[in-house]
């Protein structure tokens, strides 16, 4: 097998009804509940009109500007993945458009995080597939290759391996390890319950905010004119 141009098999994959547990969390607090060390980097926005993203990681490597691998990941992809593409954040030419949309909707993706460029945005407006990318381009992309499939990517450093759990919503995009999942699922729920607890507590005037005032003091903060 030669390493730089293969196709590897996955050989795990997030449970689906794990997914749909994570896709009703806000992605800043899955974030949060792990070390708020992860992220995919700030280029990558939603270019889609509306709506979260989760599924499981379909995971491509390609040459900046070659979409080859991309489309032979289309072909293997399994209802619910969402083809996370390394392409190496190059933006001169689009990794696609409307036609491989229309194809990945056909074949039940459940989103695109490219890091690289797409065209016929108004496609993606319209198709509302979740989709995150790095720009856009009317330059289309080559069909030469090489490029790999289900092997472990980066982007912006965030490492994402095949079957991981992908997010993505209006504040960008985190990768969650299968490894680990269910804890910090159990993590994040609990830190949504106390965030909903909180808002509640604003609402009705009751916000206990001595905490900033007791930071503020351990830390050696002197209030000469307060």
């Amino acid at each position: 097998m030669s390493v730089g141009f293969r196709i590897c098999s996955r050989k795990q994959a997030a449970p689906l009804e794990l997914v749909a547990e994570f896709a009703k969390l806000p992605v800043a607090n899955v974030s949060d509940c792990m070390g708020r060390l992860a992220a995919a980097g700030p280029r990558l926005r939603p270019m889609h009109a509306s709506g979260g993203l989760a599924g499981v990681a379909l995971t491509v490597k390609s040459r900046p500007g070659d979409n080859l691998m991309l489309h032979k990941a289309i072909d293997l992809a399994k209802p619910g993945d969402v083809i996370v593409v390394d392409a190496g954040g190059d933006l001169s030419n689009a990794l696609m458009g409307e036609l491989m949309l229309a194809y990945a909707v056909k074949r039940g993706v459940a989103g695109f995080v490219l890091n690289g460029a797409i065209r016929d945005v108004d496609a993606f407006l319209k198709t509302n597939l979740p989709t995150f990318a790095a720009g856009v381009t009317h330059r289309g992309p080559y069909k030469d290759g090489p490029g790999e499939i289900n092997v472990p990517i980066s982007l912006d450093g965030m490492v994402i391996e095949p079957g991981d759990i992908v997010l993505g919503d209006s504040d960008g995009v985190l990768a969650v390890p299968l490894d680990g999942a269910e804890k910090i699922l159990r993590q994040t729920l609990a830190k949504q319950d106390a965030e909903e607890r909180q808002m509640k507590a604003i609402a009705e005037g009751k916000n206990d905010r001595s905490w900033v005032d007791a930071a503020l003091k351990e830390r050696g903060c002197e209030f000469p004119d307060y």
